[in-house]
């Protein structure tokens, strides 16, 4: 199992020199020492919340992302090791997160008819497709304007990048989906602004 030390210490690394990034420039942003981000990249020290946070912002990144493994090859989430995060009308449990040239996100849905109108849920970037099987129940899922009913087997793939809304259509219902963002948006070291020849 990776350290998480190591772990947040390979990101720090990877999106400071992905963005051209020096470490004094990181301090500047972020508020905090060389001698505190040296320590970060290379593993050491114990960094607080508080530190990560203030590190994530100057990177322009999540703290969820300072400590998600990237290209690991191998993840197992065992039935008894996910959490479920309550909503108003439904619960999700997310299976895995992977960061690359894209992104994609897997979880399983857990939905119950109840008296609150479904919620509908705003357009997530461009070219987002959410791949949605449903394992237990029945559904209506899928964008505003071309909403389609599924039940237990039933698979539907549909743009994420539209307002798009879940409605279950039985006492409960469970779905797995795959959610895919083409890309992460990568920036690069802000270029000082060419100036106009002297006349």
């Amino acid at each position: 199992m990776t350290e998480p030390n190591q772990l947040v210490a390979r990101n720090a690394r990877r999106f400071r020199q992905e963005r051209g990034l020096s470490l004094g420039e990181v301090a500047r942003r972020s508020g905090l020492s060389k001698q505190t981000l040296s320590k970060i990249e290379q593993g050491v020290g114990n960094p607080t919340v508080e530190t990560l946070t203030h590190l994530g912002a100057a990177l322009d990144v999540s703290v969820r992302r300072l400590l998600t493994e990237f290209g690991t090859p191998v993840f197992v989430q065992r039935r008894d090791e996910g959490a479920w995060e309550d909503h108003e009308t439904w619960s999700e449990r997310v299976m895995d997160e992977v960061y690359g040239s894209g992104y994609v996100r897997t979880l399983l849905l857990r939905f119950e008819r109840g008296g609150h109108e479904p919620r509908t849920i705003d357009a997530h970037p461009s070219g987002t497709l959410h791949h949605l099987y449903v394992v237990t129940g029945k559904l209506r899922t899928g964008p505003l304007s071309e909403p389609v009913d599924l039940s237990a087997g039933d698979f539907v793939r549909f743009p994420g990048d539209t307002p798009h809304r879940h409605t279950c259509l039985t006492d409960r219902a469970i779905a797995h989906m795959v959610t895919t963002v083409p890309q992460i948006r990568q920036f690069g070291p802000k270029l000082p602004r060419p100036q106009p020849p002297e006349t």
